[in-house]
């Protein structure tokens, strides 16, 4: 039961920042959206794949999501800073 809570809490998180994401029409400010998508996009990933390597799998897919976010937000800042 615990696990179930925990999974609508996730998919509600997911949902809410997809929602956000979406909505917002400042690309700065979308960014923080789009990291808390992605650990609940990890969180998710744990709670639904049971099987031992799923934290692996949500880890790498965390770090991988988190460079990008992180590439995206300098491209950005430098793009700025030169005008």
């Amino acid at each position: 039961m615990a696990e179930l809570i925990a999974l609508y809490v996730c998919g509600a998180v997911a949902l809410f920042a997809a929602a956000r994401t979406l909505i917002e029409p400042d690309p700065y400010r979308k960014l923080p959206y789009l990291n808390v998508l992605n650990f609940a996009i990890a969180g998710l990933i744990v709670l639904v794949l049971q099987h031992p390597l799923s934290i692996a799998a949500a880890a790498a897919y965390f770090v991988g999501s988190t460079l990008e976010a992180n590439a995206i937000a300098s491209a950005r800042a430098g793009v700025t800073r030169d005008d």
